[in-house]
């Protein structure tokens, strides 16, 4: 969270001059790490990078030291130079291709400051009065996609309604437009903005692999023509050879088969996060267009630009902004509801995960000295299912929550404040007994 600097340049960035305000990249609420200055935006998983360009770089370079430094005068009107400059060409293409995938926006949309619009309200109290009322989002919307219905869900972190195939990923901590996945081996999410270079990098790798292999095979049988050894003799003399035909093999099943199943995923239009969801196994794709124009849209239109510009100056206002809690009147459409909307297989939560059942006896000793028989007011807050410590504001009149709209809503008297806690007390410890009365039940 971004607090605008004292004058003076007090509370400031170290990178930043006195007097000037952050830039974006410096206050980025994602997990992401930045190089050289906003320019070049990576995963938090960002040293997986380069395990990434050793595994290609380091047997590339024994192929041209023990392999091809060898051929070069095997083959006639100096075409065996051609061997090693090839292979050096393609390596430096394919680090390239993971470069522009690892490095750039994979398609991130920029959070919201505040939510949307709410649609329905909650909060009339039973007794005829009006309690301070709060503006509940519905949990998902329905859009049309060529013709066809496609839900979309809000994301709570980032505060909007996500975009269709657009999905918020648990490791970066970003919404993604056309999420396919986290990939741990370049460092970044995998979208709309880097899918293509993703594809072209993996099919890229599976190639190289399959040069280094076979001019490896043809460097062992020139071994055998030239002394007429057997083949398992003419292995044993470049042992360099083993040790690339194994590890070339080997990686060409991993690299080669990821090439077919995303040459599938890319003639049916599908993401592999919706794949592994079986997303379209009951319904139509709305974004299946046919093989030709599904490849058409993946390697020949143009790559939209960046929704996020992360050399930008923050401005005073959004400094402001960042700085202003969420209004205590607006209700989360997942608060109390197990969150599992979060990308890369992480197991559903509950919203108030933290406080385990060890927690439930401490609870309930603080619902005995909920109130103060002898002064008739609330001498504890409620605990805030949105994980959040209720002010003092809040405690005393509540006069806090209110809306953008606060013109439609009315304020409640101090007694009705005071009585609408107290209900949800009342319905908190019943949810308490129940949870141990559950718990009892399973232990015997």
């Amino acid at each position: 969270m971004y607090v605008p600097p004292l004058p003076g340049g007090a509370g400031g960035r170290d990178d930043a001059p006195a007097g000037e305000q952050p830039r974006v990249y410096q206050v980025w609420r994602g997990s992401n790490e930045f190089f050289l200055q906003g320019r070049f935006i990576f995963g938090p998983d960002v040293r997986s990078v380069f395990l990434t360009m050793f595994l290609i770089i380091a047997p590339v370079v024994t192929f041209c030291v023990f392999v091809a430094r060898h051929l070069m005068n095997d083959f006639p009107d100096s075409w065996g130079i051609s061997v090693m400059v090839v292979v050096v060409v393609f390596t430096v293409y394919d680090l390239a291709l993971l470069l522009c995938t690892s490095g750039r926006d994979p398609g991130i949309i920029p959070r919201n400051t505040y939510p949307p619009e709410p649609e329905s309200i909650d909060g009339i109290n039973e007794s005829g009065g009006q309690t301070p009322q709060q503006f509940r989002l519905p949990r998902t919307k329905e859009v049309i996609v060529n013709g066809i219905s496609v839900r979309v869900k809000y994301c709570d972190t980032c505060m909007l309604y996500r975009p269709p195939r657009c999905s918020h990923c648990s490791i970066c901590n970003n919404c993604v437009e056309r999420f396919d996945h986290h990939c741990p081996w370049v460092g970044q999410c995998i979208g709309l903005r880097n899918y293509r270079f993703f594809y072209m990098f993996v099919f890229s790798t599976t190639l190289l692999c399959m040069y280094v292999f076979a001019f490896c095979w043809v460097y062992v049988i020139k071994i055998r023509n030239a002394e007429n050894l057997s083949i398992w003799k003419a292995l044993a003399k470049t042992p360099a050879s083993i040790v690339l035909i194994i590890y070339c093999f080997l990686c060409v099943w991993f690299v080669g088969g990821l090439s077919v199943f995303h040459l599938y995923l890319m003639s049916t239009n599908q993401t592999t996060y919706e794949n592994f969801r079986y997303r379209y196994d009951r319904r139509d794709n709305p974004y299946n267009r046919g093989i030709l124009n599904n490849f058409l849209e993946i390697f020949c239109t143009a790559i939209p630009p960046s929704k996020n510009n992360f050399r930008a100056r923050v401005t005073v206002e959004q400094g402001l902004q960042h700085t202003r809690s969420q209004s205590r009147s607006f209700m989360s459409p997942n608060m109390g509801k197990p969150i599992g909307d979060l990308e890369m297989g992480r197991k559903p939560v509950a919203w108030d995960e933290p406080r385990t059942a060890a927690d439930i006896r401490d609870l309930e000793a603080g619902l005995e000295g909920m109130f103060d028989e002898k002064e008739g007011r609330i001498a504890h807050a409620s605990p805030d299912l949105s994980r959040d410590e209720l002010s003092a504001e809040f405690v005393e009149g509540r006069a806090g929550m209110y809306s953008r709209q606060s013109s439609r809503v009315h304020r409640a008297t101090d007694e009705m404040e005071a009585m609408a806690v107290q209900n949800e007390m009342e319905a908190m410890a019943v949810q308490m007994a129940a949870v141990r009365a559950e718990a009892w039940n399973g232990t015997h």
